[in-house]
């Protein structure tokens, strides 16, 4: 069982070290974590999600007693909570046009039980797109990129081939000028088809399968 454990505790050197070394001696493996400092710099946040905790009795025990701990909080991963994502990065008017066939999609099917998330980067300017598309890689419970404008290319290509090499995640374009509809998986004419394709492509209740339709021109 995969939990999600939530802990504000403050800034010291060695807290990150001591709340590891409390999950590796009940057997956790940690498959996600984050951590980041608040305004004030005093407090630290750090989200972490585990495997293998039996005795989750114990866990909490273990943190409460911890030195600096100053909340916690043990509750479901992020991945079940919020389930796979549909990233859209691209020009503004698209990216809405987009994300309202995604939701809708996506609501159909998170009745049913799945957990399908939409996230959404309006932004142009060749360099903006290009290290938003490199940065997917990085992004946790990623299930497909969409890329939404009228003219892509260049740079932005590049980012999408670099992303298709590290990662396994499938890429759909617009229909657009530019070099980028040549490296997608799938190019769609139509924006709101594309957002329904996108949540289709990654929702275990659909029969859609973008293998059996990549490099074709929707």
């Amino acid at each position: 069982m995969e939990i999600g454990i939530s802990i504000e505790a403050e800034n010291k050197v060695g807290v990150l070290h001591k709340l590891t070394g409390i999950l590796s001696e009940l057997g956790g493996n940690i498959t996600y974590t984050q951590q980041f400092i608040k305004d004030d710099g005093k407090i630290g946040f750090i989200y972490m999600e585990v495997e293998g905790i039996k005795n989750i009795d114990e866990l909490k025990k273990r943190i409460e007693n911890c030195e600096y701990v100053k909340n916690f909080e043990i509750h479901s991963s992020l991945k079940k909570i919020y389930g796979k994502r549909v990233i859209i990065i691209g020009g503004g008017a698209q990216v809405a046009e987009v994300a309202r066939g995604a939701i809708s999609e996506a609501d159909r099917h998170n009745i049913r039980g799945e957990r399908i998330s939409v996230d959404t980067l309006p932004i142009v300017g060749e360099e903006n797109l290009y290290e938003a598309v490199k940065a997917v890689a990085t992004l946790p419970r990623v299930g497909i990129l969409v890329l939404a404008g009228s003219l892509m290319g260049g740079k932005i290509t590049e980012a999408v081939k670099e992303l298709k090499e590290k990662t396994n995640i499938p890429v759909i374009s617009l229909k657009m000028f530019g070099s980028v509809p040549k490296v997608a998986d799938l190019v769609v004419g139509d924006p709101l088809q594309a957002g329904v394709l996108a949540v289709m492509a990654i929702a275990e209740t659909a029969k859609f399968d973008i293998n059996k339709v990549k490099g074709r021109v929707l």
